[in-house]
């Protein structure tokens, strides 16, 4: 009876020791606390990042809102279709390869994981200047207005990094230095790059039931609220005070800039290239640029003038 008793305590108590107590992500100021977040799912014999998920929709929804704006604006939003299949090619494998530049003393050793985004890897600015790079070329062949389209899709590149900014919460990266502000995050310890683990974290350590938190500014919350709010004016210029072709593209640089420049004061997994975060470097060029096609409007200095003339491809179609 006592070899009984024994046997199925111990049964007990592996059990337990295997099942997952605690939470993985909490807002403790709050009141939200997220037991067995996962970043995967698996379908069959599928295993699907949610990353990969959130991008997506990310990007659906961006198609979405900027179709229905060229109907609205009578533009033919058949040309959006293949401006979308350059944002999704040259968007990612521009937003790995950024990446990967600014993290080659890591890949360098481990060239068979620059394929892998799956865990993420994907820097945003990367993207946007080879997609960006990619649709102007497009237009200039099909002799197309190239101010306008860039002015459209900036919409939706705000609205998608809005949506995709929440990839970044289930990978349980690209979180900011410690805070308990109302709005600070706990995460648990065990689940993160030890990294991105700053030297404050450390000693602002929480431990609750035997497991290891830290707390951090919630990153990613902060820019998608930030880029929610820059799309909805942005779609507010466009429908109501919309003045010159490039005025989105302007709006969409000095905002974002402003944004990234903030936001990546506060990352601890910030990219670096000579003691100077990379992605603050970019943002302070943006900011530039957008005052730039301001001026260059109010001061009628039109440089594009010869390469922006609407073409009948832009034109929408005639119902039959």
């Amino acid at each position: 009876m006592g070899d009984l008793v024994a046997t199925i305590s111990e049964a007990v108590n592996t059990v337990a020791s295997n099942t997952k107590i605690g939470y993985d992500v909490a807002f403790p100021n709050i009141g939200i606390f997220i037991k067995n977040l996962r970043n995967t799912i698996t379908i069959g014999n599928f295993t699907i990042a949610y990353y990969g998920i959130i991008i997506a929709i990310g990007m659906l929804v961006a198609f979405t809102i900027v179709t229905r704006i060229a109907r609205k604006l009578k533009i033919d939003d058949d040309l959006f279709y293949d401006i979308f299949i350059i944002i999704i090619l040259l968007g990612i494998i521009g937003a790995r390869a950024y990446y990967v530049i600014f993290r080659w003393d890591y890949y360098q050793i481990r060239p068979y994981e620059i394929l892998d985004i799956r865990a993420g890897g994907l820097a945003v600015f990367g993207g946007i200047i080879l997609a960006g790079i990619g649709i102007v070329v497009y237009c200039l062949i099909k002799k197309i207005n190239f101010l306008k389209v860039l002015d459209l899709t900036m919409i939706g590149v705000a609205i998608g990094q809005a949506i995709g900014r929440y990839g970044n919460f289930f990978n349980m990266e690209a979180f900011g230095e410690y805070t308990n502000n109302p709005l600070a995050m706990r995460l648990r310890l065990e689940y993160l790059d030890s990294s991105n683990v700053t030297f404050l974290q450390s000693l602002n350590t929480i431990t609750e039931n035997g497991i290891e938190y830290i707390q951090a500014h919630p990153t990613f919350l902060y820019e998608s609220t930030l880029n929610l709010i820059l799309f909805g004016i942005l779609v507010y210029i466009i429908l109501k005070r919309y003045k010159f072709d490039g005025q989105i593209l302007a709006t969409y640089l000095f905002g974002y800039g402003i944004i990234r420049f903030f936001v990546e004061s506060l990352r601890t997994d910030s990219l670096m290239a000579g003691g100077l975060r990379v992605s603050q470097v970019v943002a302070i060029i943006c900011i530039i640029a957008g005052i730039a096609i301001y001026i260059l409007h109010f001061k009628k200095i039109k440089p594009f003038d010869k390469v922006t003339k609407v073409s009948k491809n832009m034109k929408a179609k005639k119902e039959k």
